[in-house]
């Protein structure tokens, strides 16, 4: 149980902790100094916060119109092109889109970036995620903000996962709470949480989540209303799940993954899409595929690691 408790952090940035590489056991470090953080609001108040500073600076936010082409011309990125017809010339480019998407299907006339999509592909990506959203009646003090609720398998569980590519009838469930350290983030005298388990990524688990979806929220509410919350069905206001093929419908992700590439420790740090494109000179790249790696302080070191270059670069 100690070392279920010391290796799960390493599912939340989609690494299997049985054969992640041990540097990702600095997230104890990185938690036990900085702190767990969140943003009184939910996380849309802190992008909103960014928004509001990019447009003080002179940045332009454009949403609802996703970038369908990122043009180039030779080594050189150009400009990019939008859903609705928009279109503009840039200096450079920088994608936080998946990176699979971003290279192969943004970028269809570049023989350079088909050349790192086919690439990509052939690397190992980290499990889908199936998270279900509730809110219900009442509140709940001692629920705390974030738990784990471990199934009675650890090992075998994660083989199913990242091995076998198999639902299994157990799970373990990271229950998120926020309600309990901010009950702004629901109307009084109810709260919201979510309930978030790994599955094998679509490649692997080839299932229809329209068919297979309903069955797996009901066990995932079962299974709380078991071990926390015995009515619990009877309290729910709205709930709704999201599973890999909303991640690749909404997202672009590759196979559904929740992390992009799986963080082993030859597609970790240096080894992962690096933030710069290595023949595209002014074509960047950010988030859960690049250097560093997924999760949010992750893809935050990505955000710095990437300002950072195209600082020095477009000085």
């Amino acid at each position: 149980r100690l070392r279920q408790a010391f290796s799960f952090h390493t599912l939340l940035v989609g690494g299997n902790p049985m054969n992640t590489s041990a540097i990702y056991a600095l997230i104890h470090k990185l938690e036990k100094d900085g702190g767990v953080w969140w943003t009184k609001g939910g996380t849309n108040k802190l992008i909103a916060g960014m928004i509001t500073h990019f447009q003080r600076i002179g940045g332009e936010v454009r949403i609802g119109d996703p970038v369908t082409h990122i043009e180039t011309l030779g080594t050189r990125v150009t400009g990019v092109k939008t859903k609705s017809g928009w279109s503009a010339k840039f200096d450079a480019v920088a994608s936080n889109g998946d990176i699979i998407h971003s290279y192969r299907d943004l970028m269809p006339d570049n023989p350079h970036a088909q050349r790192r999509a086919k690439s990509l592909a052939k690397k190992k990506f980290s499990p889908g995620l199936f998270v279900v959203h509730f809110g219900i009646e009442g509140t709940w003090p001692g629920i705390a903000h974030h738990m784990i609720l471990f199934g009675p398998r650890y090992k075998g569980l994660l083989d199913d996962i990242y091995k076998h590519g198999v639902l299994p009838e157990d799970f373990s469930i990271y229950l998120h709470h926020p309600t309990v350290s901010d009950p702004s983030v629901a109307p009084e005298g109810k709260s919201t949480f979510y309930a978030l388990v790994p599955v094998a990524n679509m490649g692997k688990l080839p299932v229809d989540w329209d068919e297979i979806g309903p069955i797996l929220e009901k066990r995932i509410l079962d299974e709380i209303g078991r071990r926390l919350i015995p009515d619990i069905h009877s309290r729910i206001v709205t709930k709704f799940h999201y599973a890999p093929d909303d991640f690749k419908e909404d997202l672009s992700a590759h196979l559904g993954s929740a992390f992009s590439l799986e963080p082993l420790l030859t597609q970790s740090a240096w080894f992962r899409a690096h933030n710069r494109d290595d023949t595209i000179s002014n074509m960047y790249l950010v988030g859960a595929g690049t250097h560093p790696g997924a999760g949010l302080p992750g893809v935050v070191g990505s955000a710095k690691a990437t300002a950072r270059l195209m600082l020095e670069d477009l000085a």
